[in-house]
């Protein structure tokens, strides 16, 4: 009984575990917008089964980081700049939640890890480091989703995230966004460190306007 319980979690976790390895490599730019899928390809590379790897790329097609093509199998799926801006436009009520409920829940202890965090984004900034503050970014928000405990709004907004992923990489080394984008993340932490959900929810919606406006320059 305790044996094919084991073997059952294995089974159902296999699939769950190579999609979020293959998400990582496309969002990683591993594969290029428009590449083909080749599931023996992938099936070498990451050491699955086919059926494995077919199960894993029709998760991913869901979540819209895949499009599948008839008799032609599956490619990476490219997000224009006007789908990116409706993308954080969706974002903007979610997120905007999040750190509502973020500033409501904080503890002391995450507060000093949201100092510190706050401290290696300007670290970054100043220093130039482009691609460490593009992960700062990414660590703040993830931080934001978990001291939330909305568990509706993290899974919708990964989703959204990983979609838009390529686009928001490309946005830190943007001319000027980073100087611009940092003050606009420090005042996100103040806000959630103060335990203030209202300043938390404005800082969250000024940032993401900031976002739409230089994707607006990009089309």
């Amino acid at each position: 009984m305790t044996s094919t319980s084991v073997t059952d979690d294995l089974d159902t976790a296999g699939p769950a575990d190579l999609a979020q390895r293959i998400r990582t490599a496309i969002l990683g730019g591993d594969f290029a917008p428009h590449q083909r899928l080749i599931e023996a390809d992938l099936s070498e590379r990451f050491s699955e089964t086919r059926a494995a790897v077919r199960t894993a790329l029709l998760t991913l097609a869901g979540e819209g980081l895949v499009e599948r093509l008839p008799n032609r199998g599956a490619r990476v799926r490219a997000i224009t700049v006007d789908e990116a801006i409706e993308i954080v436009e969706v974002r903007v009520g979610l997120e905007s939640l999040c750190a509502r409920k973020a500033a409501e829940n904080i503890e002391d202890d995450d507060i000093a890890v949201l100092r510190e965090l706050r401290g290696d984004i300007e670290d970054a900034v100043r220093s130039g480091d482009l691609v460490e503050y593009s992960r700062l970014n990414q660590e703040l928000d993830r931080r934001v989703r978990e001291l939330s405990g909305h568990a509706t709004a993290m899974q919708l907004l990964e989703r959204l995230r990983a979609q838009s992923a390529r686009h928001q990489f490309r946005l830190a080394f943007h001319p000027g966004r980073a100087t611009q984008s940092a003050p606009e993340h420090i005042a996100i932490i103040d806000a959630i460190i103060s335990r203030d959900p209202d300043a938390a929810e404005v800082a969250t919606r000024a940032h993401l306007a900031g976002i739409v406006r230089v994707l607006r320059t990009t089309t």
